[in-house]
């Protein structure tokens, strides 16, 4: 199968401006993201997909590849979709370009299950993690999400799923990670359909598949590092980075 990872990459965004520029050490946050990424060895091809000439040359100035979109787009998949439709592609992984500590392991898991037999019947996949503390469940930017007993996703949400209603039961909580891997068919009927009522509401973007009848299948993974999202999580990102300076994320 030939596998590419495309990292779409929006200069603006309402909760924290320009963060993809912002520096993360000695370098931004959208060259650690496609730095990581090569470097898990596992694509055949890495290309940041920007609407943005600062980004572009951020990444093309540093030896690597990147793309322009041509039309404006409200999603990371729809801008993705267009990069890759004239593109002979098995396989595409969408990395977000706010994810800077990526790591092999997760993304190796995420291929791995459209392998074999079973994995012939499987269109769309993305990561997921266990999330513990209170303050992150009931926070909206950590995008929530409930399984089925096979791991197959029910629902996406801000809001807290499942709600405790009995206080004697303790629910599992998993935070969705945004990155997904999708067969280009699947990723190219996703850019054709239109925006559905629940990705309007939430802003959750793989809800279109769900509301579409699509089976997305979930993978728990450890977690990945710190989605840059607020200048808060900038700071978590530089404190991470600190406390492991020679780790290779």
């Amino acid at each position: 199968m030939t596998k590419i990872a495309m990292i779409p990459a929006r200069y603006a965004a309402a909760r924290f401006p320009a963060k993809l520029m912002q520096l993360l050490g000695n370098k931004t946050v959208i060259r650690h993201t496609y730095d990581n990424t090569l470097a898990t060895e596992l694509f055949d091809e890495v290309v940041v997909v920007t609407d943005s000439n600062i980004i572009y040359n951020e990444i093309v100035q540093h030896g690597g590849k990147a793309k322009m979109s041509i039309k404006q787009h409200e999603s990371g998949s729809d801008r993705i979709a267009e990069a890759v439709a004239d593109m002979n592609v098995d396989i595409v992984v969408n990395v977000q370009g706010d994810e800077p500590f990526v790591q092999r392991e997760p993304l190796q898991k995420l291929l791995q299950v459209f392998e074999g037999e079973a994995g012939k019947a499987i269109q769309v996949a993305s990561l997921m993690q266990v999330l513990k503390e209170e303050k992150f469940i009931k926070d909206p930017n950590y995008v929530k999400v409930a399984v089925d007993k096979n791991m197959n996703a029910l629902l996406f949400s801000r809001s807290v799923i499942p709600y405790q209603r009995d206080q004697q039961f303790t629910p599992l909580y998993y935070e969705h990670i945004g990155v997904y891997a999708f067969r280009k068919q699947a990723l190219m009927n996703f850019t054709n359909w239109p925006v559905t009522p629940l990705e309007a509401a939430e802003k959750i973007e793989c809800l279109r598949y769900l509301e579409n009848g699509v089976t997305l299948k979930m993978i728990v993974t450890q977690y990945m590092g710190v989605e840059i999202d607020t200048p808060e999580d900038l700071e978590r990102a530089e404190k991470l980075l600190a406390q492991n300076p020679e780790r290779k994320f």
